[in-house]
């Protein structure tokens, strides 16, 4: 028997299509996750702010997206959460696994429990789960590769493939059941779709082999007080803050904007003087700055699909297909589509080119850049009124915002893997996530000032800003080079 054991080829050594077999899991795992999330995500505005006759809570536009924008950098904040749970309590894999199961009873909440109590709980849970898979996924996969392997950024680009499939098929499904039988319907799809994740991963959780099961940094059981102390802390403030007027529905994306940015300014500063850090690590966490920068801004403009794009799907676009109207929240399953036919160009093309392709800091840069040109494309439509904008034109300018992403998304993820201090790796991550929630809020916040009657305006400036972000970035790229230490 043990013979056979030390004989026989480990399942993480095993390869698809020269890959880590592994990648198949989490691929699988993040897929149905997406699908969930951005599923419930597509149509929680409209929840929000459609009349409580069209089965909504009837709150204010401006609130609600506000609320949806928050909810995201919510759900990206709590990603440090899931990070430091698998850095010092479980391990990688098995906050995966635990964080999908939060997510799903978030989903059934949102389905069973009426109105805003049933929101707040739903949100709650899967803000918390979602955290914890989001961050250990993709640092997960990032243990399959070893150090500047040419292959990870092809590796993280199918991923990402996974990704962007489930956020197509997910927003689909629910905004039919939506307008069929009502909300409720919808996020029950959504818990649904966590369950069938859950259950592939389980059932193919060997082709991880060892990968994850390791705790970098166990906490001490004399430390276990003074964490359950924090915790009661925040819990209270939290309160607190809530009770007191302090944060309100409509300035909660204002609030978790402060709060992310904040958090990610700590914890740089924490990884830059830890003792456990090494000189090299140091470095590579400073080239880290500017592209963290950048990703929140890339991010700002590119959740907007959830916010200003969704009140735009809803009240400027025209769904008329050969007759019939498809849903007003099918504008988030557009861009995966571009992100599906794409993913396996800009994998083979990073593969192909190997250590020829533009360094991360300029793809970064390319990608900032590209979300200011794609908002810009949305100014000529600013001089019609209602339901005038063809949904052919949209489908077009989610293509460059699919370009864009392919530039600075899995790279991002890829390079948050390589920059990553040995004994931050999870918490790094989650700082990598902190930059999407930070764009994220922003989105929210950003939100409150859409107005169709100054459209030519709000896409105008915001675009202007992203480009000369993205120009500032390509200039910064040879520092941020030579400081990254060998990643390319």
């Amino acid at each position: 028997m043990s013979d056979a054991v030390t004989t026989e080829q480990s399942p993480a050594e095993r390869t698809l299509f020269g890959h880590p077999i592994g990648l198949t899991n989490l691929f699988g795992v993040e897929m149905w996750e997406r699908f969930s999330f951005y599923g419930m995500l597509t149509i929680l505005g409209y929840y929000l702010y459609y009349s409580v006759s069209d089965g909504g809570l009837g709150m204010e536009q401006s609130t609600a997206v506000g609320i949806v924008g928050a909810y995201g950098g919510l759900v990206y904040l709590s990603t440090v959460l899931g990070g430091w749970v698998a850095d010092r309590l479980l391990g990688m894999e098995r906050t995966v696994f635990y964080g999908g199961v939060v997510v799903m009873a978030g989903h059934i909440a949102l389905a069973i429990l009426p109105g805003l109590g049933g929101v707040g709980v739903g949100l709650v849970l899967v803000a918390l789960g979602s955290g914890a898979l989001k961050a250990n996924a993709s640092s997960l996969l990032g243990t399959l590769y070893p150090h500047g392997d040419p292959r990870t950024d092809g590796g993280f680009t199918l991923f990402y493939l996974g990704i962007n499939l489930g956020a197509f098929v997910g927003p689909l499904l629910t905004g039919l059941l939506q307008r069929e039988w009502g909300f409720h319907a919808g996020f029950a799809a959504a818990a649904i779709g966590m369950a069938l994740g859950l259950t592939q991963y389980v059932v193919f959780r060997r082709n991880l082999g060892t990968a994850g099961r390791q705790v970098p940094d166990p906490l001490p059981r004399s430390a276990v007080g003074k964490v359950l102390g924090l915790v009661a802390a925040a819990a209270v403030i939290i309160v607190l803050a809530v009770v007191t007027g302090l944060v309100t529905l409509d300035n909660l994306a204002d609030v978790t904007t402060g709060v992310i940015a904040l958090a990610s300014i700590a914890y740089f500063v924490v990884m830059l003087t830890d003792s456990k850090v090494s000189a090299i690590e140091r470095s590579r966490v400073r080239a880290f700055i500017p592209l963290f920068i950048a990703n929140a801004v890339f991010w700002s403009l590119f959740q907007q699909i959830f916010t200003v794009l969704a009140v735009y799907s809803d009240e400027r676009m025209d769904w008329n297909i050969f007759g019939w109207t498809a849903p007003s929240s099918w504008i988030g399953s557009v861009e995966p589509v571009w992100i599906i036919v794409l993913s396996p160009l800009f994998a083979l093309m990073w593969t192909k080119l190997g250590s020829r392709a533009p360094s991360t800091p300029r793809k970064f840069a390319l990608g900032v850049i590209g979300m200011g040109l794609a908002f810009w494309l949305f100014t000529p439509m600013s001089q019609t009124t209602g339901r005038a904008v063809p949904a052919l034109v949209v489908l077009f300018i989610m293509g460059v915002f699919a370009v864009s992403e392919l530039l600075i998304s899995p790279i991002g993820l890829a390079v948050t893997t390589q920059l990553a201090p040995e004994v931050f790796r999870a918490q790094m991550m989650a700082l990598y996530f902190f930059s999407v929630g930070l764009g994220t809020s922003m989105s929210g916040t950003l939100a409150r000032y859409y107005d169709p009657a100054h459209e030519f305006a709000y896409f105008g400036i915001i675009g202007a800003v992203a480009i000369l972000a993205g120009l500032v970035v390509a200039g910064l790229s040879p520092w941020v080079s030579r400081h990254m230490q060998g990643v390319h």
